[in-house]
């Protein structure tokens, strides 16, 4: 690998071309460092829409933006597609797929991924969604299903391709089973007429006794009686036991037939090797102090959803949510500096901006602070927030023309088998029936 940093400024890498690292990165701009980032994408992801695009409402493009365009401003900045396999803290250096590289500060803002809770079999047969190529398998996969109940000739052989089951009832589960019903509701009979609303069915599902469980009970209750008046299916205090890619077992005996089981149940963090044991929290988050750093490192950040801040406030560390992520990573590229300098640091502290979540056309949950609220209004809210935050002037310009059409249409979205999904097999040595907990 060549010799990253010539110049004579400290050089910062940052893992990831998140929401976290982007801040880092942009707050780093005119400072006197050079920042590098690595990522295995050269895209940022809004992942806040990965749904509409799992469902066919928006394309990937729409909420993908170049890394590179996006700081091609900023003269301290390079860009390196590459993933970081280990961290060697006692030399400060990585090993990544394009080579080792030597570093002066590293902030890890490698994000999450999908949590199988170790079981193997759930892990093959379900569909998880944390990035775009996911999220274009669960949509060929959906729209396969239903291609294929088209030739099934019984009610009973059709059932299980119109069956979805959505394990986790927190955002992403919650705005997927309303997309999922909006399809069946306004789309199914129009694309398939051989169908019937009636024999497509939506079931969520979740260990918790509320959805949106982060959120108000005010949001939680409004949320499900949306999904219900959908035609949703929602239970609650419900345990998932197995699935076996033909049926869904719960703890108690019930049990589901269906070929579309899709994840949110969990997530844990992405951590390169190289990190102690000791280090890393539940979720398979690292333990950083209270400006974001790895206990024990004076040099080493973690930041966003592989980043475990326990204090007094934050026992169980702060919530896997954009925002925490977007001001860890500007109080990281302060302090940074700080440090350069020689200046006093500064602790991070949470600004809780407040909670949105839609569960489809003018039905959306919004909390705050002290203002609740309910239906269009928070629906409105919740498109004009999620509207500005994208990345690129025409991403926001593509994305809120899909809206307006599918808004008045009924029928938004394009939903074309681009290439298949294909599954491959599970061999005899991968099965491990472990219950999820």
């Amino acid at each position: 690998m060549d010799n990253l940093n010539k110049s004579k400024f400290p050089l910062v890498v940052i893992v990831g071309g998140g929401f976290g690292g982007l801040q880092v990165a942009k707050h780093l701009k005119d400072k006197p460092v050079d920042v590098l980032m690595l990522d295995k994408h050269n895209y940022h992801v809004f992942q806040p829409l990965l749904y509409q695009v799992a469902m066919g409402g928006l394309e990937s493009e729409s909420i993908a933006f170049s890394l590179r365009k996006n700081f091609a401003n900023q003269k301290n900045f390079r860009f390196r597609i590459a993933e970081v396999t280990r961290v060697n803290a006692e030399t400060n250096t990585l090993e990544t797929t394009i080579g080792d590289i030597s570093y002066d500060y590293l902030v890890i803002a490698t994000g999450s991924t999908t949590n199988f809770f170790g079981n193997k079999d759930i892990e093959h047969f379900a569909m998880p969604m944390k990035s775009i190529p996911e999220a274009l398998n669960l949509r060929y996969s959906i729209l396969q299903n239903i291609e294929e109940a088209l030739l099934k000739t019984g009610k009973a052989e059709r059932d299980p391709y119109l069956t979805f089951v959505l394990v986790g009832a927190g955002p992403t589960g919650v705005e997927l089973a309303g997309s999922l019903a909006e399809l069946r509701n306004h789309v199914l009979t129009k694309d398939y007429p051989e169908l019937k609303k009636e024999d497509m069915k939506v079931y969520l599902v979740d260990f918790l006794p509320k959805v949106l469980g982060p959120m108000s009970d005010q949001a939680s209750k409004a949320a499900k009686d949306f999904l219900t008046d959908m035609g949703v299916e929602v239970l609650l205090g419900v345990k998932v036991e197995s699935y076996d890619g033909e049926e869904i077992k719960f703890e108690g005996g019930k049990t589901i037939r269906t070929k579309n089981v899709i994840w949110s149940a969990g997530v844990m963090g992405v951590v390169p090797e190289g990190f102690s044991k000791d280090s890393i929290e539940r979720g398979n988050r690292i333990r950083v102090d209270n400006i974001g750093r790895v206990t024990g490192s004076s040099n080493i950040f973690a930041i966003g959803d592989v980043a475990a801040m326990i204090t007094d406030e934050t026992p169980k560390g702060h919530p896997g949510v954009a925002q925490v992520a977007i001001q860890m990573g500007q109080n990281v590229a302060k302090n940074i500096i700080h440090l350069i300098n020689g200046e006093q640091t500064q602790p991070f502290k949470y600004n809780d901006k407040g909670s949105l979540a839609t569960i489809g056309r003018n039905k959306a949950v919004a909390d705050l602070g002290k203002i609740k609220f309910q239906g269009f209004f928070a629906w409105l809210v919740w498109m004009f927030v999620h509207l500005i935050s994208l990345l690129g002037g025409r991403n926001k310009v593509i994305v809120f023309i899909n809206w307006v059409s599918s808004y008045v249409n009924y029928n938004g979205g394009t939903r074309l088998i681009i290439r298949k999904f294909e599954r491959q097999g599970l061999t005899e040595d991968q099965h491990l029936p472990n219950t999820v907990n």
